[in-house]
């Protein structure tokens, strides 16, 4: 997978429209790729916890699952070398799944990211994280 790095244009409506969705899943992708193995680990941690195992089971040809199995039950622990087997591609292809069940759960990604400077990648994310949760909370009080 080639680093694209987006331009401001494209993120110009940072809702949550599926083009934004598909935008925080590319950039959670090329963060994953450049990320140090302990990070991998953490991130994957993160995205599968609101996840059961059927949903695992259907991402990615089942990888995702094989390391919540391995992992042991409630808790979630990514082993680097599992880490290092996921591709960017399938962490695209599990934010995407993650975002329609849990949002929260992609918008926590946030907090996690600081630690991946460095990477314009992850300073986009962030910042698009962030607008999203604010937008979100926003649109919660209105209601």
């Amino acid at each position: 997978m080639s680093i694209h790095t987006p331009t401001p244009m494209s993120i110009a409506t940072p809702g949550s429209s599926p083009a934004s969705e598909t935008l925080i899943a590319q950039l959670v992708g090329q963060v994953y790729e450049i990320a140090p193995p302990a990070e991998r680990s953490r991130l994957l941690e993160h995205l599968l916890k609101p996840l059961g195992v059927l949903s695992l089971v259907a991402i990615a040809n089942g990888i995702f699952a094989s390391i919540r199995f391995r992992s042991g039950w409630p808790d979630i622990y990514v082993r680097a070398e599992d880490a290092q087997k996921v591709q960017s591609d399938d962490v695209v292809t599990l934010v995407n799944y993650v975002q329609q069940v849990s949002a929260q759960a992609v918008d926590g990604l946030a907090d996690m990211l600081v630690g991946i400077a460095g990477s314009a990648a992850a300073a986009m994310l962030v910042t698009l994280l962030m607008q999203r949760s604010r937008n979100r909370r926003a649109e919660d009080r209105c209601l």
